[in-house]
């Protein structure tokens, strides 16, 4: 049970292939597609049994039937690949790959509709299949057989897979598996991802894609992904001519393109912005560095190809990394007398290997650096073959990145093969180079957001959740979807976020009763719920002084926009107290609904001037205080949030604050459909939303489950107290990343037979790639719950050491049908018999039930008595397991 269910698809062990023959082909490109898919197959040995079949010759259904198989490929005319697949599905085969072009949408939902009666993984129709060169297995018509790597291809698009394939055989790299996926397949790009991340053969994905079907399986699929190796995506329609293109070409949901890099941040992936960059990223994360930062030290042999370099690094927003000056002062006798160590490391014409070694050791050593580049242009007596090998001699003692340029052509071909040959990644240009290392930067900071798990629910003062549903009711019974500002600010402050007083005033003498009581001066804002931008039809007047002028503006508004917007619902004026601050500054924070990703924050400046200056950072929620901090950082507005022209550094933690109080609200309230607090003033003292404009719609989407966002929050309300048997208690959570050292001490504590009934393995640690895979899990698919023990310590100054202790852990998985699971359970040898076992299953069960599940189950060695005994204990079916008879399978209805 522990194989993937994608296993029959992309490893069979036996493949019938239908082909059409030229004799009973009736299309001419079915023939020829067929052929090529035949010659493919046959052009290499398969490690497995390949039969070929023709429907025509090859006997009655009835005698096809008695024949079993992993995997069916079909390449035949339209009008036979139906009758193809069903055969397929009688021959009890668990996957299909229809490599028939051309085929519309009715026959496709056909195949689906047959593949999903009979259990059949459908890959396919109109794609070029799949090659998979650990065995032999070429079932596409891609191309040639690809070379042996460690690297994934994952493809929408049959042009450009068999493009990069012929790209790939001239440059020497290789694949583990390279899948082409069509606009009608039922085994979608997030299931190739899912069996990519557990594929042992993969060591980095890269992903060409134009648009996806299912935002939530999506997102969920490439975070378990970019968790387990290096996943990095080229996606086409970064513009609008693009993306109305990939939408048409690929059939799928293709959203804007900010919100796309947001989603693919959070799961800890890479984008490339071209072709070239695809590969050069791949083989940069490939090698597993781990930088700690965005501080790139160039080390060249000539001032301009470093200046460009330098240039790069700052259009990519890294930072030219600076030797501190003990490491500059202690380098420069080893240097020679033209060499400077001020911000470029350059070694001058005559650099020697010796010189090369010597900077990079330095900069390898310093604490200010993060990545090495050594860039080397050809000079007349200089020897580029020699430098190159003092880099492959160094590179194995380096902690950090290294990253090469050889700049030149002809005279320098050795060297790079040298450098390949040493796993360096290498470079014709400074600019490529510079690419390079911003993806390693950009991986190690996506990879940090990955490892977020927010709750719906910050940890500051609880919301007032209800009365906020309850207004939002109120305005939806009224048939509206647009909320007054009088509504919005109501519904902020419900989150407590901070709101500038506010009373509508339906007449003139009614706006100078509320100005006098408010205080002067005093700002004044149309009110309809017809009209977005007030500034636009002289819907908005500031610093108004006195009574006079309050009653003479009001008259005036409100002549002035029922002429413009006769259509309007005017409903009165504002009238609020002006923000005491002159140095404050105007930010914005909104909300907008993205299809398919759903509800997106973003943040950047504020004002009347939102449009043309187009600053908006986005962020997929939910937030914590580091998504937050991270998400102001990479507006352009923040510049202004430090000290500024005089002006003291903001309050930033209210910002953050705001932040957190609209993830919340964006969690709780799946009708909110857009939403824009602008200008928010904010200065040293703290921050206040001046106004706001807030849509809603019905939603049918519950909030129980949050399904109306990509990414779903940390399930907090697991979290429970019980006791424990013979006395004290013990917490049950849900796992979170950060949990990985205790669980690593749980097995590690473990007796040989305990780890063997729980893993079936002699292993004494979890690897390194399990460990983050148990640890970092999605909970809308599979769930841990982990029994954390604490204990407190007294020590001899009077104060209490606590420490935590995870003592147990169960979990489930989904399984591929969507409504059973099965579970494992893990309890530490020396609390067995406390009822944590117990505990444990009955609490998983209940995740489970409340996730809409069936069923569960499991495998338990037929020689582990306490755990069958637990299972009994606990009504669960225990029967034999056909597969294997060293086990039981365990079951409970739920």
């Amino acid at each position: 049970m522990d194989k993937h269910y994608l296993t029959p698809l992309f490893s069979p062990q036996h493949v019938l292939v239908f082909a059409a023959s030229a004799e009973h082909a009736e299309e001419a490109y079915a023939h020829v597609q067929a052929q090529v898919l035949r010659d493919n197959l046959t052009a290499q040995r398969f490690t497995g049994e390949m039969t070929f079949v023709d429907i025509h010759t090859s006997g009655t259904l009835a005698d096809l039937a008695h024949t079993r198989a992993d995997l069916a490929v079909i390449s035949l005319p339209h009008a036979e690949v139906a009758a193809a697949l069903e055969v397929a599905g009688r021959m009890k085969c668990k996957a299909a790959l229809v490599v028939s072009s051309g085929i519309d949408a009715d026959l496709s939902s056909d195949l689906k509709r047959i593949a999903r009666r009979s259990g059949m993984h459908l890959l396919g129709p109109n794609c070029l299949g799949f090659q998979r060169p650990l065995t032999g297995l070429n079932a596409s018509v891609a191309g040639p057989m690809a070379a042996k790597g460690p690297l994934a291809l994952i493809s929408q698009s049959g042009a450009l897979t068999s493009s990069i394939l012929d790209w790939a055989a001239k440059n020497d790299v290789g694949f583990s598996t390279v899948v082409s996926l069509g606009p009608n397949t039922v085994v979608d790009l997030a299931e190739v991802l899912d069996f990519l991340a557990a594929d042992a053969h993969t060591q980095s994905i890269v992903v060409y894609m134009e648009g996806i079907s299912n935002a939530r399986r999506f997102t969920s699929a490439l975070r378990a992904a970019a968790n387990a190796k290096p996943v990095v995506v080229l996606k086409a329609g970064r513009k609008p001519a693009g993306n109305a293109a990939a939408k048409t070409h690929s059939g799928t949901i293709v959203g804007s393109d900010d919100v796309f890099d947001a989603a693919l941040r959070r799961a800890g992936a890479v984008r490339v912005r071209s072709f070239v960059e695809l590969f050069s990223a791949a083989k940069c994360l490939a090698s597993r560095y781990r930088p700690v930062g965005k501080r790139l030290a160039i080390i060249t042999n000539g001032g301009g190809p470093g200046v460009l370099a330098a240039d790069w690094i700052s259009e990519l927003g890294l930072e030219l990394a600076q030797l501190s000056p003990g490491v500059a002062e202690e380098l420069k006798p080893k240097l020679g007398p033209l060499a400077t160590t001020s911000g470029l490391i350059d070694l001058a014409e005559d650099a020697s290997p010796e010189s090369y070694t010597a900077a990079l050791e330095a900069a390898a050593k310093d604490g200010q650096v993060d990545g090495l580049l050594a860039i080397h242009s050809p000079k007349i007596g200089g020897d580029a073959d020699a430098v190159a090998k003092t880099l492959a001699e160094l590179r194995p003692k380096l902690r950090k990145p290294l990253l090469a340029c050889w700049m030149g052509d002809a005279s320098v071909g050795a060297a790079r093969k040298t450098l390949g040959e040493a796993g360096i990644p290498n470079f014709r240009t400074p600019e490529a180079a510079v690419g390079a290392f911003s993806n390693i930067a950009s991986f190690y900071q996506n990879q940090q957001m990955l490892l977020q798990t927010p709750p719906p629910l910050s940890t500051l003062a609880k919301p007032d959740v209800e009365g906020a549903r309850l207004l939002i009711e109120g305005v939806l019974a009224e048939r509206r979807n647009v909320l007054t500002e009088m509504e919005s600010k109501a519904l902020l402050a419900a989150f407590h976020i901070p709101v500038t007083q506010t009373i509508l005033a339906r007449s003139a003498s009614e706006a100078m009763m509320i100005a006098t009581q408010l205080g002067y001066p005093v700002a004044l804002k149309i009110d309809s719920p017809d009209i977005s931008h007030k500034s636009d039809v002289n819907g908005v007047a500031l610093n108004i002084a006195n009574a006079t002028g309050v009653r003479d503006t009001f008259n005036d508004m409100m002549q002035s926009v029922s002429r413009q917007c006769p259509q309007a619902h005017i409903n009165g004026v504002t009238i609020q107290k002006m923000a005491p601050t002159r140095r404050g500054r105007e930010i914005y924070i909104g909300l907008v609904t993205d299809d398919p990703f759903g509800p997106v924050i973003a943040f950047g400046a504020g004002g009347t001037m939102i449009e043309l200056i187009a600053d908006r950072a986005m962020e997929l929620p939910p937030l914590n205080q580091f998504l937050a901090h991270r998400l102001i950082e990479r507006a352009r507005v923040s510049t202004t949030l430090g000290e500024w022209r005089g002006a003291a550094a903001v309050d930033i933690t209210a910002v953050e604050q705001i932040l957190l109080r609209v993830s919340e609200m964006v969690c709780e309230l799946p009708q909110l459909r857009e939403m824009d607090i602008n200008p928010i003033i904010v200065d040293e003292h703290g921050a206040v939303a001046v106004d706001a404009r807030i849509v809603i719609e019905q939603s049918t989407q519950s909030t129980s489950h949050y399904n109306h966002l990509s990414i779903l929050p940390y399930p907090a309300h697991h979290e429970q107290n019980w006791p424990m048997r013979g006395g004290g208690q013990y917490t049950i959570r849900p796992i979170r990343p950060d949990d990985a050292q205790m669980l690593q001490a749980l097995v590690k504590s473990l007796s040989p037979e305990s780890r063997y009934f729980r893993f079936v393995s002699s292993l004494t640690e979890l690897p390194p790639g399990m460990l983050s895979r148990f640890t970092l899990i999605d909970y809308d698919r599979e769930m841990a719950l982990v029994a954390i023990h604490k204990t407190r310590e007294a020590l001899p100054d009077g104060t209490f050491n606590e420490t935590e202790r995870i003592v147990g852990v169960s979990r489930y998985v989904t399984n591929v049908d969507g409504t059973t699971c099965e579970f494992a359970l893990l309890v530490a040898d020396d609390f067995g018999g406390k009822g944590l076992g117990s505990r444990l299953m009955l609490s998983i069960m209940e995740v489970a039930r409340e996730k809409g599940l069936t069923e569960i189950e499991g495998l338990v060695l037929t020689n582990n008595p306490g755990m069958l005994r637990l299972m009994k204990s606990l009504n669960y079916t225990v029967k034999p397991f056909a597969e294997d008879p060293d086990f039981r399978l365990v079951s409970h209805p739920l």
